[in-house]
């Protein structure tokens, strides 16, 4: 297990409430927000002349290409909005599919852009952004500034008797030279009061109104959830056919160094004791002696291979039985218990089998622990495992560690693992599967 952890950094003393209006984030989420007008305008009045344009000259056939230009255009605008969601709201929305031609021209291009859903969905978020965009710019900028300003009314009250001819900032008035104005220190702090609650109430206002652009942004301006999943399919697919490929290297490699080894030396000197059969017989007798106990070696190489492989226990008696037997072989006391009601899918059960095997020989090489254990159960529609120990902790998924390998092959099946091992220890290392009986 690789300990990859680094320090925490201090806590600040400062809560958090009063940081809000002073944070980069916050900052940032207005500076988005102010910067939605000029954008909404300029998308929403695109998406008004490229409707109006392709549409007008339909009639003719123009409008359809000048429509597809259009709608390609649109995406390099989204493309432009994801942008700028990733340098201010930290949002990374991944790009929507490609427009991929079903056959070469102009004309197989006019028709694979019409015919993407992403390139409407950016059509759209113009025309639906514009009215947002108009509401949010307004509404923060005057919460966020008449928050500021009363904040700060203290040093810039005396700007009303200076220059307004009034005392102050004028709560009520009769037209006729009557009113009620906030002066004196008693007003000058209520007021100042108030624009401390709008201040601090501003950053979570904020992000509110961008958890709004947030959405929109995410659901349209990038890949559609069947585009996401085909993605997710065929990377896992990938770790699959990478996953056999290594595990077929690996029986080679352990035939090929091991039993095969041993079976040809064992030839070898069988043939040598032939020889010397009628010659030397006690020689003979000796060598022949050896090759047996050669062939038990070989033997339990090839036990140990096809244990790798899948063993027979797992399959004769279920995950329960395998799994006591795999604790029995570690180096550090485990405590196994399994509740499953029925057996699951003979790949998911080797799957958690082999999880658990990898995460035991993790426990034996590297965590130092006194005690280990072993929870397996069924809840709905998945099969969970709970592998803990008292060692160093440590473990982390960073790329190029086995727990790494191990997730990929998890979620290769919908599955997920999650790793709790902070420096010091304890850690406690689940394991989610899908329950396919």
């Amino acid at each position: 297990m690789d300990t990859g952890y680094a320090p925490q950094p201090r806590a600040s003393r400062v809560p958090v409430g009063l940081r809000a209006p002073f944070s980069g984030r916050t900052w940032r989420e207005f500076l988005h927000l102010i910067l939605n007008l000029p954008m909404s305008v300029v998308m929403f009045a695109y998406a008004i002349v490229v409707m109006s344009l392709g549409a007008g000259l339909l009639i003719t056939f123009l409008g359809i290409p000048v429509l597809a230009a259009g709608l390609s255009g649109s995406r390099a605008l989204g493309a432009l909005e994801r942008g700028r969601a990733r340098a201010l709201l930290d949002l990374d929305v991944a790009a929507p599919e490609p427009i991929r031609p079903s056959k070469p021209g102009l004309m197989g291009w006019v028709g694979a852009v019409l015919k993407s859903g992403a390139s409407w969905r950016h059509l759209l978020y113009g025309l639906l952004h514009f009215p947002w965009a108009l509401f949010s710019f307004v509404f923060s900028v005057v919460f966020w500034t008449v928050g500021w300003a009363l904040l700060a009314y203290p040093l810039w009250q005396w700007t009303f008797p200076a220059y307004l001819g009034q005392p102050g900032i004028q709560l009520w008035g009769d037209g006729a030279g009557n009113g009620v104005y906030v002066d004196g220190s008693t007003g000058m702090a209520f007021v100042s009061g108030f624009g401390l609650l709008l201040t601090l109430a501003g950053p979570w206002v904020i992000r509110g109104l961008t958890s709004v652009d947030r959405l929109m942004i995410h659901g349209l301006l990038g890949p559609s959830s069947l585009a996401t999943r085909v993605s997710e399919l065929e990377s896992d697919r990938g770790v699959v056919v990478d996953t056999a490929a290594a595990d077929l290297r690996r029986i080679e490699r352990d035939l090929h160094d091991g039993a095969q080894a041993r079976l040809v030396a064992l030839a070898m000197d069988l043939g040598l004791a032939k020889e010397k059969l009628t010659e030397d017989p006690a020689a003979a007798a000796k060598m022949v002696d050896e090759a047996h106990g050669e062939v038990k070696v070989a033997l339990q190489e090839l036990r140990d291979l096809a244990r790798g492989i899948h063993p027979a226990i797992l399959t004769d008696r279920g995950l329960g039985p395998a799994l006591s037997a795999l604790a029995a072989r570690c180096t550090v006391p485990v405590k196994v218990t399994v509740d499953l009601g029925h057996r699951p899918a003979a790949a998911i059960e080797g799957i958690a089998y082999f999880t658990v095997s990898e995460l035991l020989q993790n426990i034996s090489k590297h965590a130092q622990a006194t005690s280990a254990t072993v929870d397996v159960w069924h809840t709905a529609d998945r099969i969970m495992v709970l592998v803990t120990d008292d060692g160093r902790g440590g473990a982390n998924t960073a790329t190029g560690s086995g727990l790494a390998g191990l997730s990929e092959r998890l979620d290769s099946v919908d599955g997920l693992l999650v790793v709790d091992s902070p420096v010091g220890g304890p850690t406690a290392i689940s394991a989610e599967l899908p329950w396919r009986g």
